[in-house]
């Protein structure tokens, strides 16, 4: 139920195959790579749950098994989850038109589970609860909009919408939030594929907007990342840790912490900087090394006579020796990289689970 009076249900699709951050995903959905030591998608649950919706339909794909693991019944967030099986990935209007049954005849908000919407989705919903609209989506001021859906608009109202417009009328993106009255079910089912083989979501917006319904829009006052490439799980890592709160649960001997230094519980350092900001999962050892901005360390990782900055390394990761500074790098679980240390030299890295590197 929703704090706005009428009831609202939430659908997060997490049943891409997160092709643009492999090797990592090979191994891990791309959903539950951490970002800031929390898993993206987890950052969407968040999101929603703080409107007050508290059903939840998961979109899910080949990862099934791994997310209802990670995620579980959604009790750990006061909610309920259903996880339904999306048997081939034909776009987001088929991921829609799969939970038909499970969103029945309530509105509804479907989100992207790898993306990052600062600001949360409040006032989407709030405006949307309160309003008579059909259905309304998120939009974000972009450089690039050619890259992009982009939205058209008059007054208060979405007139048209495009898919990567070569030549863009405006410079406002479609971020993957979008609200929906049960209209929406007719209008995919009158849909043929794209040229990339999929439903589209937007082709089923653009049949509302064709049938003179009611098309809002609001635009996100914070930021928005899509983290489906290394470089964007970065830039998404160092926004979230711009906003990180110092703490300490850990032991920190001879060594200096400058700046936000978030260390779990069980961690210690040992004769080492730890720039901010920096977030140090729980059970790390950190000994005679540099910890640099902008770098999140998950649980039980081990980072030793090395140098790493602007990176994010996951659950039992191992560093030791190296003689270049690790930096803009994602390093999967239980990765060991190996070395000689001399003097440090810049080393990008993106390994997948369980890899090991020896440097020579």
């Amino acid at each position: 139920m929703c704090q706005h009076g009428r009831s609202m249900k939430a659908l997060i699709l997490a049943g891409g195959k997160g092709t643009r951050l492999r090797p990592i995903t090979y191994s891990i959905a791309k959903q539950l790579v951490p970002v800031a030591n929390k898993p993206v998608i987890e950052y969407g649950i968040e999101a929603i749950r703080e409107t007050g919706i508290d059903e939840f339909g998961f979109i899910v794909g080949d990862a099934e098994a791994e997310i209802r693991e990670a995620l579980g019944d959604g009790s750990r967030w006061d909610a309920h989850f259903t996880y339904i099986r999306q048997d081939a990935p034909l776009g987001l209007a088929h991921a829609v038109a799969t939970a038909r049954e499970f969103l029945g005849d309530e509105r509804f908000i479907v989100y992207l589970g790898d993306n990052l919407v600062k600001g949360g989705v409040g006032e989407l919903v709030k405006e949307f609860l309160a309003g008579e609209g059909d259905a309304s989506i998120l939009l974000c001021e972009v450089p690039n909009p050619q890259e992009f859906g982009v939205a058209e608009l008059e007054g208060e109202r979405v007139v048209r919408l495009v898919e990567k417009p070569k030549e863009p009328r405006s410079n406002l993106a479609l971020v993957g939030v979008y609200l929906f009255t049960p209209v929406i079910f007719d209008a995919i089912s009158t849909l043929k594929p794209s040229f990339r083989g999929e439903y589209e979501i937007t082709d089923a917006i653009q049949v509302l907007i064709e049938r003179g319904l009611d098309v809002r829009f609001r635009v996100v006052s914070g930021w928005w990342k899509d983290t489906g490439t290394v470089e964007a799980m970065l830039d998404a890592n160092r926004l979230l840790l711009d906003d990180l709160t110092p703490a300490s649960e850990g032991e920190v001997v001879e060594s200096v912490l400058e700046g936000a230094v978030s260390i779990g519980r069980g961690a210690r350092v040992e004769r080492s900087t730890i720039r901010g900001p920096v977030v140090i999962g729980e059970g790390c050892v950190i000994r005679d090394s540099f910890v640099g901005p902008y770098t999140s360390i998950a649980k039980d990782c081990v980072v030793e006579r090395s140098e790493v900055e602007y990176s994010i390394i996951m659950d039992g990761a191992r560093l030791s020796a190296l003689d270049r500074r690790v930096a803009g790098s994602l390093i999967g679980r239980g990765v060991t990289v190996e070395g000689a240390n001399d003097a440090p030299r810049t080393l990008r890295l993106v390994l997948g689970d369980h890899s090991s590197v020896r440097l020579p």
